[in-house]
């Protein structure tokens, strides 16, 4: 598939709201066909330190919550 530079041009052009939901569409499709990329070696390594890590210690992670309320705090 080629997407033509003026359709790439008119996107850029968007709000970040419609930039938004064509992200939205773009995920959506992806994840309706339920098809995921490989991992690299490194990455498969990396996935499974962290949940290694979490289960030897799963008080020290934080909630998605956490992290955006702190985000917000100290954006303001």
């Amino acid at each position: 598939m080629n997407i033509s530079q003026a359709a790439i041009d008119e996107i850029k052009n968007l709000d970040i709201s419609e930039k938004i939901l064509i992200v939205e569409d773009i995920w959506d499709s992806i994840v309706a066909k339920d098809e995921y990329p490989e991992l690299t070696k490194e990455q498969y390594t990396e996935l499974n330190r962290r949940i290694d890590s979490f289960h030897a210690n799963p008080e020290q992670g934080r909630t998605w919550n956490e992290i955006k309320n702190d985000y917000w705090k100290q954006k303001h």
